[in-house]
């Protein structure tokens, strides 16, 4: 559950804005027909921006106050609360202190989208861990500490997001350092089993990994782990959650979104894919069988 200046959360955020939308849209007597001609989106959005299911964007939210002649401080009041919505932080402490995991919010995200790129440098990425992996990260990550039930309760959920995974209609694209290969929070055995899984989905028609060794030059410095997150609708905002230490931030604004994108292409460039990818990951498992053995 990310917050807003305010005490919010995205969802409350998100859900004020729309419902204020849809109220000056009303209160001006134009229907939703004729308020997508006026602004030059379709219907089926506008109906989609006052249900919370599709987030406008900075423009179409100005261009709806001027639509529906909204009165200065209306505008005002819709500009900050947009503003405010299209950065949200997720302080992991508190969004975890009345919910056992948030898992839930993450397949929301995964499920609206047609594409999901993710770049971690330091773990495996949630969609493609092992339930004896995802719990070590849960315990090792997540505060406050997780009770027996909770922490059960989040390896199941995460697990069930998975099976997105095996959706020909999504496509996921993962981009893993050698560094969050190695990381090892539990056995050799563990890792090495976690890896095989990783070079398995990586044969799915719909997942793409690829790996960053170290011996490949970088064409960026690594950074944070993030996700991008491309909308099923053509008209939908891209989404994108960038991961630090205390918390997550969840950002739409198109020149945030758009440095991300950048970022993500400079690291795509420098990875390896397919049977390359597939080796590297065969020749860390083999090494990891052989230290353990």
């Amino acid at each position: 559950m990310a917050v807003g200046t305010d005490g919010s959360t995205p969802d409350e955020s998100r859900r004020r804005l729309a419902d204020e939308l849809k109220r000056v849209r009303q209160l001006s007597g134009l229907s939703g027909r004729d308020l997508a001609d006026k602004i030059h989106i379709s219907q089926s959005k506008i109906s989609r921006i006052e249900s919370g299911a599709a987030f406008p964007s900075l423009p179409e939210v100005r261009a709806w106050a001027e639509a529906v002649e909204a009165s200065d401080d209306t505008r005002r009041m819709l500009d900050a609360m947009a503003e405010a919505a299209h950065t949200t932080i997720l302080r992991w402490q508190s969004a975890l202190k009345d919910r056992p995991h948030l898992q839930h919010s993450v397949e929301k995200d995964e499920r609206s989208a047609r594409r999901v790129l993710t770049f971690q440098p330091s773990v495996i990425p949630g969609l493609l861990q092992t339930a004896e992996y995802a719990r070590r990260v849960f315990e090792m990550f997540q505060e406050p500490s997780y009770t027996p039930d909770r922490l059960a309760a989040a390896v199941t959920a995460r697990l069930e997001r998975q099976s997105l995974l095996h959706d020909p209609r999504r496509r996921f694209n993962f981009l893993i350092t050698e560094a969050a290969l190695r990381w090892r929070p539990s056995t050799t055995a563990m890792l090495a089993a976690q890896i095989d899984r990783i070079s398995s989905l990586s044969t799915l028609g719909n997942v793409t990994v690829g790996v960053l060794p170290f011996s490949r030059q970088a064409a960026v410095p690594y950074s944070h782990g993030f996700t991008v997150y491309e909308p099923a609708e053509a008209e939908d905002d891209v989404l994108v959650n960038a991961e630090t230490i205390h918390a997550n931030l969840q950002l739409v604004r198109e020149a945030d979104v758009a440095v991300y994108q950048r970022r993500w292409s400079a690291l795509d460039r420098s990875a390896l894919h397919g049977d390359e990818a597939r080796s590297v990951l065969q020749g860390l498992v083999v090494e990891l069988r052989a230290t353990d053995g």
